[in-house]
């Protein structure tokens, strides 16, 4: 079966995707539609469909009569994004806990504690891992479609910025004591409680990521 322009551009996105995502193509970049073609092994047409979903997504941006650039994440950017995504989870949270039934506890008990097995060890690669498990569970367990839509839109934009906030110090420990609290509060069933321990915990993401940027060297010559 030939495959059709709507999946062609889709799996052309996918793959551009994947390559900002993994760094492959950097934030500023410019994308030569030509190589792409040729990379892609695919025809201008679906490639440019392909450019638009990113474009809509927030992944790339395009100027007139020069093309598409990958997107770049500003420390304003992260200022305005961070609120609003702790308000999401936060409702998130909320809505999590008033459906939560007991195998749902269980099955989130047992991510905690892999969680907190990955902080003692230090492991960071495998707590992020466990870490976005978990704020994955929470927006299934609220089965809110918009909820999740507008959350997932703005994790991709976070990624292009591939943060490391838990290289900060200390920020392992209290990341993992924000995620028991939230647990916590879920467990009581206090809907309220467990809303305004994610949006803290989120709000602390943001407040450590400003202490990585503040220890940065300048790149001014003195």
């Amino acid at each position: 079966m030939r495959p059709t322009p709507d999946s062609l551009h889709n799996a052309a996105a996918a793959r551009l995707r994947a390559q900002i995502f993994a760094g492959t193509l950097a934030p500023g970049s410019f994308l030569d539609e030509t190589a792409l073609c040729e990379r892609l092994a695919i025809s201008r047409t679906p490639l440019r469909e392909a450019l638009k979903v990113l474009v809509a997504e927030g992944l790339l941006r395009h100027e007139p009569r020069r093309g598409c650039f990958v997107a770049e994440v500003s420390e304003r950017d992260l200022d305005e994004i961070f609120p609003v995504m702790a308000l999401l989870e936060g409702r998130a949270a909320h809505e999590a806990t008033r459906r939560v039934g007991g195998a749902d506890v269980a099955a989130l008990e047992a991510l905690h504690q892999r969680l907190q097995l990955c902080a003692e060890q230090g492991r960071i690669p495998d707590y992020y891992e466990a870490n976005y498990a978990i704020h994955e569970a929470f927006i299934t367990l609220a089965d809110n479609r918009w909820l999740a839509q507008v959350i997932g839109d703005l994790r991709k934009i976070l990624r292009l910025a591939r943060l490391q906030q838990l290289h900060a110090p200390g920020r392992l420990q209290q990341s993992l004591a924000e995620h028991m609290a939230v647990f916590a509060a879920l467990k009581a069933r206090d809907c309220n409680a467990a809303e305004q321990a994610m949006r803290e915990h989120l709000l602390r993401q943001r407040a450590a990521l400003r202490d990585i940027a503040r220890q940065q060297p300048s790149r001014l010559t003195p």
